[in-house]
Order: C-alpha cells, then sequence, then structure tokens
C-alpha cells in the first residue's frame, strides 16, 4: 500500500534523489546564518542578555538539518515523522517542483494528518452518586 507522500510523488513524477539534494542545497548553512548564530551566542554570554534593534525583524536562519536518506525512507514506508522533518521534506519538495514550473503544494498534500489520542470520558456516573 503506498502513502499519500509516495503517491504524491509518483503523481508529479518526482524522483526522491531530487528531494535530498534540494534539502541539502535549501537547509545548507550560509556565512550569515553562522554570523547571526554567533552574535546570538555573545549576546547570551554578556551581562546585559540579548538585546533588540528596534524596527528590525530578526530573520530565522537555516537549521543546517537537511532530509537524510534514513528520512526519506521513513516518509516513503509510511513511519512516523518528526514536525521538523516533515517541514523541511515540504521545502524540499516544493524547490523541485518550483524547478519543474508547478504549483507549491501544502504539508496536508503530503502527509496525512496525526491522530489524536481520544479524550477521556467525564465521568458523570461518580457526579450522579
Amino acid at each position: 500500500m503506498a502513502t499519500k507522500f509516495e503517491e504524491f510523488l509518483k503523481a508529479s513524477k518526482v524522483d526522491p534523489r531530487r528531494i535530498l539534494l534540494a534539502s541539502a542545497k535549501i537547509e545548507r548553512l550560509h556565512p550569515e546564518d553562522r554570523a547571526l548564530r554567533l552574535s546570538r551566542r555573545i549576546a547570551r554570554k554578556s551581562e546585559d542578555g540579548p538585546k533588540k534593534k528596534e524596527g528590525e525583524t530578526p530573520t530565522k536562519p537555516r537549521s543546517g538539518r537537511p532530509i537524510t536518506d534514513r528520512t526519506l525512507s521513513a516518509a516513503l514506508i509510511g513511519k512516523t515523522l518528526s514536525g521538523p522533518a516533515k517541514t523541511r521534506m515540504l521545502r524540499a519538495v516544493n524547490a523541485v517542483l518550483e524547478q519543474k514550473k508547478l504549483a507549491k503544494v501544502e504539508l496536508s498534500a503530503l502527509f496525512d494528518a496525526p491522530k489524536k489520542a481520544p479524550a477521556a470520558a467525564p465521568v458523570e456516573a461518580a457526579a450522579e452518586g
């Protein structure tokens, strides 16, 4: 039985190896990411603590953790993945789709929604007695 992710890759004719390469390119740390991490680390060690510059929105650095072959194979066979792994997978798939001049997709198109644990039944019998 094919997973939702695997069916999407077949339907859009995307080779899983391209996803690995795209993820490595997207998530690779750049010098500006390293500089941002250094400035945050220095600010934490100072006595004043981190200071916010007014009028400037902080940019989020790349994770530096691309999708691995193991993560990709887990997604293809339907094992559970962490949220950040799914997000990295989505970014890589969207990068490949952009190269193929196709529309970007959302996370729900690739993965099923996580199943929530059933809520505990309220204890009405104890309240009545």
